[in-house]
């Protein structure tokens, strides 16, 4: 399977400017690939002032998501702001080509940001299959918490969206490798570059990493479209050689 990651700068509070400069990015490579991945709040950034930008699930930017699958026949994903009756989801959207679509809205609210004050948190883990691959796609603050993460699924893809800051960057490198070592799973990560409202830089360092710990894609700094394969042979084969999940603990999460 091959996946795009698009790492780039995002306009603030501004979706119909980020739909333009995203669609470019997205319209502007000939490689074909079979999943495209947007960062965290694609649309606005990372905005504490949901009623700003929120939109719902019938909005502009599910139906840009639609069309851009659609047209460049791929799954497309990433995370934005979307009301239901009053209440507020960091919600990331995972549309198939066929425009279809899977929601997962982002379990661990970032506190410090104050993220848990003007978003409502969810409850429930998705596993997408897609491609003969089963992909688990968390968002940013959930790479903290392995407890959530933990492969008990048999999911092969980690995937998570983010804007994550440069001060703790040296974080996002290190648990992405160790989400991916110790769930003998592939993890993906986007982030964005820039600076946003609040001053906060970001570096981007996106990558991925197969369940060895070994890069498929070194943190990249850049603006850019960076494409990578997985290879599900190899991770079947690797999962069987070693066997390290059929020694996990057992365990029940409570919500």
């Amino acid at each position: 399977m091959k996946v795009a990651l698009i790492q780039t700068s995002l306009a603030w509070e501004n979706p119909t400017e980020n739909r333009s400069h995203l669609a470019q990015k997205i319209t502007g490579f000939m490689e074909e690939v079979d999943l495209i991945v947007l960062p965290e709040m694609f649309a606005s950034g990372f905005t504490m002032n949901p009623k700003t930008v929120a939109e719902t699930m019938d909005g502009e930017t599910v139906a840009w998501l639609q069309h851009l699958s659609k047209a460049k026949d791929c799954a497309l994903t990433g995370s934005l702001v979307i009301e239901e009756n009053g209440t507020y989801y960091n919600r990331l959207v995972f549309v198939f080509p066929d425009s279809t679509l899977k929601t997962y809205d982002k379990r661990h609210l970032f506190t410090l940001a104050g993220e848990d004050q003007v978003y409502t948190a969810g409850k429930e883990r998705l596993i997408i299959d897609y491609k003969g691959f089963r992909i688990c796609p968390l968002i940013c603050y959930d790479l903290r918490f392995p407890v959530f993460a933990r492969n008990t699924a048999q999911y092969d893809v980690l995937l998570y969206v983010a804007n994550w800051p440069k001060p703790r960057i040296n974080a996002w490198d290190i648990l992405l490798k160790a989400r991916a070592v110790e769930n003998m799973s592939y993890a993906v990560g986007v982030n964005r570059i820039g600076t946003d409202n609040n001053s906060l830089e970001y570096v981007g360092h996106s990558q991925a990493v197969d369940f060895l710990g070994n890069y498929l894609l070194e943190p990249q700094e850049t603006d850019g479209v960076f494409i990578v394969e997985l290879d599900k042979e190899k991770l079947l084969e690797t999962r069987s050689k070693l066997a390290f999940l059929d020694d996990r603990d057992a365990f029940e999460l409570i919500n």
